[in-house]
């Protein structure tokens, strides 16, 4: 077992951890936390990004992690306090391809997007889009991408027209 970010994952065989495979192979058999992805630097969670699968269009409720200041003592503690005071997670309807973003203390459901798979626009592979460019004045620069990084978590790109910003992470309940 190798041992990154804190927690143990199976070994590639020759002593590299499995993630770093670049295949979905090591994908399907890992479970990443919101705390090991707040650990990881900004390149090891671009090339997780790039070596996932887009996965299904995910439905129900999710719990956000806002990912700033990747690897740095500052990501928890930034995570922490956007989750109370600003954004919380997102509620998504995969029949009717929306979501909703639940902000502010009391877990309001605003900010709607529409939800579709298409390439991505930080490598050309293809993730879920969360485009908020027809459905939200507010947030009408912002296009999120994410992929399946395990069963129930997501990991995703923020970006305000096409300038990419942060990485912030899904977690569904498990079934």
């Amino acid at each position: 077992m190798g041992n990154i970010l804190g927690g143990a994952f199976p070994n590639s065989g020759n002593g590299e951890p499995a993630a770093n495979l670049g295949n979905t192979e090591a994908v399907k058999r890992m479970a990443y936390t919101s705390a090991q992805l707040l650990s990881m630097s900004q390149k090891e969670l671009d090339d997780l990004f790039t070596n996932s699968p887009a996965g299904d269009i995910p439905n129900g409720e999710a719990q956000g992690t806002a990912i700033i200041a990747a690897g740095t003592p500052f990501s928890h503690e930034t995570a922490a306090l956007i989750n109370i005071f600003g954004w919380q997670g997102k509620t998504f309807d995969a029949a009717h391809g929306t979501l909703t973003n639940r902000i502010l203390a009391f877990g309001i459901n605003a900010i709607v997007a529409q939800v579709y798979k298409d390439k991505s626009w930080f490598d050309g592979k293809e993730c879920i889009v969360l485009d908020y460019s027809k459905t939200s004045l507010l947030a009408k620069h912002i296009r999120d991408e994410i992929r399946q990084i395990g069963p129930g978590m997501y990991l995703g790109l923020v970006y305000w027209d096409k300038t990419r910003n942060i990485h912030f992470a899904l977690q569904f309940p498990s079934s």
